[in-house]
């Protein structure tokens, strides 16, 4: 891999967290961020600075994997040629449609999930993203990382992810940047990049709470798990704003809480969030 490709996942990552933490309006921790990526961002070269400006006043997201020989940003199939050059990295590469930046990584997380059939009623509002499969009314998790882990396995029994142990490890690897547990008990654990399917809520509740944060001594209770491509990124901080102006409300909260069957749990999620996640 390129040395710069790193450098540049690092500084998308803390830009997306930091979008993140507006987004569920968590902002105590925005001036170390914004310290963060000014660091960052003078260690590079004065072309690749001015490069990235120019990239995120169009779009927040200027370094995409490429996977089977396609971008993940755009969704092109790329020529042979420049498939070979992305994977050997000796400079730079760019989509020549989308013009981000692409890398090749090995082994990341992919996504199983299979998209509906046209003869499907359209789902609309949170149901597009998860499905009663994929709540969890009791966790059995006594720590954070088990209970990411929980999510993670029941997103792969359930057939959308390939390999829960990639999943975690994308997981804690984001946790270990900037906790994703917000106020109110509630807490966004998410893995970006897994590409080949859709953006992928998976719903967990904890009765007795679950410490998220080390640095907090609340507990968390409801926890958002998802899996992201790259291409939902920008999408999945409109569901986080979503998710995070419904769960506000303390009676919004308890309704969820009250659920001990995934079935009906999954029914009052959507229910809660038919006039914030549309």
């Amino acid at each position: 891999m390129h040395p710069k490709i790193n450098h540049l996942i690092q500084l998308q990552e803390l830009s997306l967290i930091r979008a993140e933490q507006k987004a569920h309006r968590h902002g105590h921790r925005l001036d170390e961020l914004d310290a963060s990526i000014a660091a960052l961002t003078r260690e590079l070269s004065p072309d690749i600075q001015a490069l990235i400006v120019r990239m995120q006043k169009r779009d927040s997201i200027m370094i995409v994997p490429m996977t089977n020989g396609i971008c993940n940003g755009c969704g092109m199939r790329l020529p042979t040629s420049h498939v070979q050059a992305v994977k050997v990295s000796e400079q730079i590469q760019v989509c020549p449609i989308c013009t981000r930046i692409l890398y090749f990584e090995e082994g990341l997380p992919r996504s199983t999930s299979k998209a509906p059939r046209r003869t499907e009623p359209r789902k609309v509002g949170i149901a597009r993203f998860s499905s009663p499969a994929l709540m969890i009314p009791k966790l059995k998790a006594a720590t954070r990382d088990e209970a990411i882990a929980e999510m993670a396995e029941k997103l792969r029994e359930a057939g959308f992810v390939d390999d829960a142990g990639k999943v975690l490890e994308g997981a804690l690897k984001r946790e270990a940047i900037v906790s994703t547990a917000v106020d109110h008990g509630i807490a966004f654990p998410h893995v970006r990049g897994v590409e080949g399917g859709g953006l992928t809520l998976c719903m967990g509740l904890s009765g007795k709470g679950i410490k998220f944060d080390g640095q907090d001594k609340a507990v968390t209770r409801i926890v958002f798990f998802m899996v992201i491509p790259t291409a939902a990124s920008a999408f999945y901080l409109k569901i986080l704003a979503g998710l995070a102006e419904t769960f506000s409300d303390a009676d919004a909260r308890k309704a969820l809480l009250a659920e001990e069957n995934p079935e009906k749990l999954w029914k009052t999620l959507i229910k809660l969030t038919k006039k914030t996640i549309l």
